[in-house]
């Protein structure tokens, strides 16, 4: 089974992204679709549950602002499983509040009572009026200490602060990490993947293509063949077994997210 645990898609703009999407996920068995951040966050997760609704292997994770949204437990299951979406993306940087905001807390309380993972999207691309101060890492320490049995998803692997992530996944046995790569940015993804071995992090990544920024059938490929980018080169590499796992891995079950 492979899972795309990181895709969006612009609900606006009508059908031409609707079939685009469609098209780039039919790599995939299932598909994560994250509500994006720019949007009015019921608008936007109404929108969204309507899309997912229409088809079978997509998975909608609504955006919850805490700073802007009601946070009771009514309200975050209205949002949510009410709808049929089946977790949260937060947006910290473009949303400009701290991670351990005490209403974002409280947000994650109830997202352990629902059993609702999370999915932080800190990584950029950034606006000029993003807090990238929100955007690190181990700002999350705190929040997996306080919740062990939440499962929490550090959005494509923290980029830039790559080396916060991996400590972080090998200190909690509940955080994880998508490894949305870009295929043409071969350094980077060499040494992505590289680190991610040596830190013994591997089982914690999940794939995830970022979509609309690459194909998921692109870095599907991108993945399988990472020893050749370096097969004359003299470098390191990472067994092909280890690569594999990621893209075949259960990632829905790991999130405990069922269908």
């Amino acid at each position: 089974m492979i899972v795309d645990c990181h895709t969006h898609i612009k609900m606006r703009s009508g059908q031409n992204d609707t079939a685009a999407h469609l098209e780039a996920c039919e790599k995939v068995n299932y598909c994560i679709v994250l509500a994006t951040g720019d949007q009015e966050s019921l608008q936007a997760n109404k929108q969204l549950a309507e899309y997912v609704k229409k088809y079978k292997k997509m998975i909608g994770f609504a955006v919850v602002n805490p700073l802007t949204n009601n946070i009771t437990n009514k309200d975050i299951t209205s949002m949510t499983k009410a709808l049929g979406l089946k977790g949260i993306v937060l947006y910290c940087p473009c949303h400009k509040f701290h991670p351990a905001h005490s209403r974002a807390m409280r947000l994650y309380e109830i997202a352990e009572e629902l059993k609702l993972p999370l999915f932080f999207h800190n990584a950029g691309p950034f606006k000029a009026e993003s807090v990238l101060d929100f955007a690190r890492p181990y700002l999350l320490d705190e929040i997996a200490r306080k919740f062990p049995s939440l499962k929490i998803v550090v959005g494509k692997v923290g980029v830039p602060f790559i080396k916060e992530t991996f400590c972080l996944l090998a200190k909690h046995e509940n955080m994880y990490t998508d490894l949305s790569v870009s295929p043409h940015k071969v350094w980077e993804v060499y040494n992505i993947v590289t680190s991610a071995y040596e830190a013994g992090v591997m089982d914690k990544l999940l794939f995830g293509s970022g979509y609309p920024l690459a194909d998921p059938g692109q870095c599907i490929e991108a993945l399988l063949g990472f020893n050749k980018l370096v097969m004359e080169a003299n470098l390191p590499t990472v067994p092909r077994e280890k690569i594999r796992n990621i893209v075949e891995r259960e990632s829905l079950k790991v999130l405990g997210i069922s269908l």
